[in-house]
């Protein structure tokens, strides 16, 4: 179940849309929306004392935050009107990696919700760099990316890309085959083929993964590995018609590979398609 949701904002557009498709995509399930807003104090200006100025931009800053939070959490609910999902704002100063990671387990956080920013160039290929910072670092439950003011169509087709290469558990794929089995969608499973034939090791796990998925529709889709693994992977996004596209994180494997391809920038699942990022349970 996804019962407690933390969305991070900084009351963009982008941010918004992210907030509004993470309800729409949660719409028949009882829950609650933590909604974040994270600031800090500016550089003070020269020759200014540093206290005095730190102090005063801090509290305007806590001022705005809090103000924006209510008209935030009031737009939300008239947007929305659902009776099964609650709100709850919380404006803190600090870093925004750093809080995420502290309230996650004070309020059993289930999903993390963030926008991303589009092309930020090679290094942050779909996300902004705080979005790449807490999708590489959260390990207790999974991040979902919503692509900059991406309008909420029912995802009728998702697909997991894996290598095979690392095992999957039940516990790693329950966040994916809860969304599935909640809005009555596919997964199809994405297999980037660099060998002729999967090892004795890699076949192991694609019958475990498959155990996994025994209750929920699924297919297998191979892909030859004849160009960067994200423009194979976008490739396959698109004829396929995804709506939601989701990889588990293992340290040091495939997941990291694909962020840091210098991909050129007419790959567009990173801007058009939500991201599901699952942590690694074993």
């Amino acid at each position: 179940m996804m019962k407690n949701i933390l969305v991070a904002t900084d009351f963009s557009n982008n941010a918004y849309c992210a907030l509004f498709y993470a309800t729409r995509l949660l719409v028949s399930t009882k829950c609650t929306f933590y909604l974040l807003n994270v600031y800090d104090n500016l550089s003070p200006v020269d020759g200014a004392n540093e206290f005095l100025v730190g102090k005063k931009l801090l509290d305007e800053l806590a001022t705005t935050s809090n103000e924006k939070m209510k008209s935030l959490e009031h737009r939300i609910i008239l947007d929305n009107e659902n009776s099964l999902h609650k709100f709850e704002t919380i404006s803190k100063k600090g870093n925004l990696v750093k809080t995420i990671h502290q309230m996650l387990n004070a309020f059993e956080i289930d999903l993390v919700v963030m926008g991303s920013k589009g092309y930020t160039g090679a290094k942050e290929i779909f996300f902004g760099s705080n979005t790449i910072r807490v999708a590489n670092t959260i390990t207790q439950c999974p991040v979902l990316t919503i692509p900059k003011q991406l309008e909420f169509q029912k995802p009728k087709d998702i697909a997991f890309v894996t290598d095979y290469k690392k095992g999957c558990t039940k516990k790693t794929t329950a966040p994916l085959l809860f969304l599935a089995n909640l809005l009555g969608a596919k997964v199809k499973v994405m297999h980037i083929n660099e060998e002729e034939d999967l090892s004795k090791e890699q076949e192991s796990h694609r019958e475990m993964l498959e155990l996994c998925l025994k209750n929920t529709p699924h297919s297998f889709h191979w892909e030859q590995a004849f160009a960067d693994k994200a423009t194979v992977i976008d490739d396959f996004l698109n004829n396929s018609a995804i709506d939601l596209f989701a990889m588990v994180h293992y340290k040091h494997n495939f997941f990291e590979r694909i962020m840091n391809e210098p991909v050129v920038k007419n790959v567009s699942m990173y801007s058009s398609i939500p991201f599901l990022i699952l942590p690694f349970k074993g």
